[in-house]
């Protein structure tokens, strides 16, 4: 019922939208993004989206769902594009009227029956869409909605959403989500965000969740199978949440209680904790990254089977800090990406040098060997500086696509937060850190109004030019209270750029 309520209230207030003003055009097919020009799309903002998907009992089976999104256009709309590249389309209604529409390659292109005034509130629904699941493997977008021994579950960094929801994949275009799930009975579907409902009728389950913060698409969740979801209460008003394979449940979900104490840990840095709810979706996979997708972070069991406690404790430390680094504050833009991965590595090191556990999994990490303490692997990460910039661009400026998950936006990111913390003092760089998940909740921003607000913060207004050249320069600058540090020859030293395909994104 509350369902229905809203959606009329969206009707209304779209029908009820001024005038159309002259001259309406086509919404731009890409958000705007050099790095990926094809993503996202312009002309309009996403409100909202309802996903609504029904399941097969085979997790090879087709999902077939309908995805209702209530937009904003930033323009006057002649038409306007989503993206998807899933199987097919059933059909289109915009404002209650159907739509003409067609598929351009990975770009679902709509012709509304009405052109839509700047500015107005919009009600799209694409009906019966179809995704197929696939097998994880080397091919980056097999492993979008993925196949593993319990069941399915989603992996969209950073732009295969497209291949399972028709959507604004981008995170410059962030919405709050609500997921109805329609599986078999005997099935446990999970996403993103609270609970809301669960009944089961006529052999099949119904279950619905609610995120009500902002979420970039990359972070969706969507996982069916034959899971456990355990409840543990709240600790500090976040409610806990661990989803396992139930095979693993024995085995992990003890695995699991160092949740608190890592909640603390990030809260005593970066402030108060920006969701509803948190907690971990372990399965039994070897995909070879772990991946924070919003509310519920997805890892596998690789981590632990192939590593050890010390890098276990460390991955889930690492996604977490991505709730605040990456979730609440997206990026604008995709090279903007170091803010994610610079800072979630950040604190996986203090946290892992506090614990005893820095760069325990030395697998293709800088010179492959353990660090004792942050000041070495800094200065490790900082003899491959000119390296890095020459085979993957400045930290902020990945030379590709194909470059942006390079060592340069974790370590090298990571690095520049140290950088900034030895040219302001830790009291500072602290107040930094704090204010940055706080000023800009809810949003997407890009690596200048980082800087902005380290020098608002900090007081200093010479730490403008100071992490420009830091994250925009072609040459390593030198490291503030550390002379001696130098940098290798890139004509003489190569190193691989990328980890291995074992990443914590």
């Amino acid at each position: 019922m509350k369902r229905v309520v809203l959606f009329a209230a969206m009707f209304v207030l779209a029908i009820a939208a001024p005038a159309v003003a002259a001259g309406p055009s086509p919404g731009a097919s890409g958000i705007g993004d050099p790095l990926f020009p094809g993503l996202g799309n312009g002309g309009y903002d996403v409100q909202h989206y309802d996903v609504d998907v029904r399941y097969g009992r085979a997790y090879t089976d087709p999902v077939e769902g309908n995805v209702t999104i209530l937009a904003r256009a930033s323009q006057a709309l002649s038409r306007f594009n989503l993206d998807f590249a899933g199987r097919s389309v059933g059909g289109v209604v915009v404002n209650g009227a159907p739509a003409q529409w067609q598929r351009d390659g990975s770009e679902l292109v709509i012709a509304p029956r009405k052109a839509i005034a700047k500015g107005a509130l919009f009600v799209v629904t694409v009906s019966k869409f179809v995704a197929v699941p696939t097998v994880p493997g080397d091919d980056p977008t097999s492993t979008a909605l993925f196949i593993h021994t319990s069941g399915t579950a989603t992996a969209p960094q950073p732009d295969l959403a497209r291949y399972f929801l028709p959507s604004n994949d981008h995170p410059r275009d962030k919405a709050s989500f609500d997921f109805r799930f329609d599986v078999p009975a005997g099935l446990t579907a999970v996403a993103n965000g609270v609970p809301l409902a669960k009944w089961t009728s006529g052999g099949r389950t119904h279950s619905v969740f609610v995120q009500r913060q902002p979420m970039a698409t990359e972070l969706i969740q969507m996982a069916v199978g034959d899971y456990d979801i355990t409840y543990e209460g709240f600790h500090n008003g976040v409610l806990l949440r661990e989803v396992t394979a139930k095979p693993l449940t024995p085995k992990y979900l003890p695995l699991l209680d160092p949740t608190r104490s890592q909640l603390d840990w990030m809260k005593a840095r970066a402030g108060a904790y920006p969701f509803d709810l948190y907690g971990s979706l372990v399965i039994e996979a070897d995909l070879g990254f772990a991946l924070e997708t919003q509310t519920l972070e997805l890892i596998d069991t690789s981590w632990y089977e192939d590593y050890g406690q010390g890098t276990w404790d460390a991955t889930l430390l690492h996604e977490l800090s991505h709730m605040w680094f990456g979730d609440s504050v997206a990026p604008y833009a995709w090279s903007d990406l170091w803010l994610n991965e610079g800072h979630a590595s950040w604190y996986e090191f203090t946290w892992g040098e506090e614990n005893g556990v820095l760069e325990e999994d030395t697998e293709g990490y800088p010179d492959d060997t353990g660090y004792a303490t942050l000041d070495e692997l800094m200065k490790a990460v900082y003899a491959h500086g000119d390296e890095w910039r020459a085979e993957s661009g400045p930290v902020a400026a990945p030379s590709s696509a194909d470059e942006l998950f390079a060592f340069q936006r974790y370590h090298g990111g990571a690095l520049v937060l140290y950088a900034l913390r030895q040219k302001v003092g830790n009291a500072a760089f602290l107040r930094i850190e704090r204010a940055y998940p706080a000023r800009f909740k809810d949003r997407s921003v890009t690596t200048d109004d980082f800087i902005a607000l380290a020098a608002e913060v900090s007081g200093r207004r010479d730490v403008v030019p100071f992490l420009r050249e830091w994250v925009y320069g072609a040459k390593t600058p030198p490291m503030p209270g550390h002379p001696d540090w130098t940098v290798n020859d890139p004509a003489t030293q190569r190193t691989l750029t990328t980890p291995n395909r074992r990443a914590r994104k």
